[in-house]
């Protein structure tokens, strides 16, 4: 089954639009990876500061192979013009994936 990888991240009222911007800027950055498969950023709604970003891997080795390589690249800047992260803090959380529903299709 499938491994899900959310990253919690606490993000100031202030620098939300910057985080959706940087995020939009970057669509197509891993949907191209092996084992990749869905994303979700979840904006919260309900007085908190905590985006949660979603992924899904076919395996915990595909989502360490995107973090260790095109993952890290993605978050790496050029020395000197790095802009400061949108969010305070972060936090990853990993899960197997062990029941799983779709909309039936009839």
């Amino acid at each position: 089954m499938s491994v899900v990888k959310i990253n919690v991240l606490t993000v100031p009222e202030d620098q939300r639009e910057t985080l959706e911007k940087r995020f939009a800027a970057r669509a197509g950055a891993v949907e191209s990876s092996d084992g990749f498969e869905w994303f979700e950023l979840l904006r919260p709604v309900e007085g908190t500061d905590t985006y949660l970003v979603y992924t899904r891997w076919r395996s915990e080795e595909d989502f360490e192979r995107w973090r260790d390589g095109r993952g890290q690249a993605a978050h790496a800047g050029s020395q000197g013009d790095k802009p400061r992260p949108a969010a305070t803090g972060a936090t990853l959380w990993s899960f197997e994936v062990v029941q799983q529903a779709a909309p039936r299709q009839d």
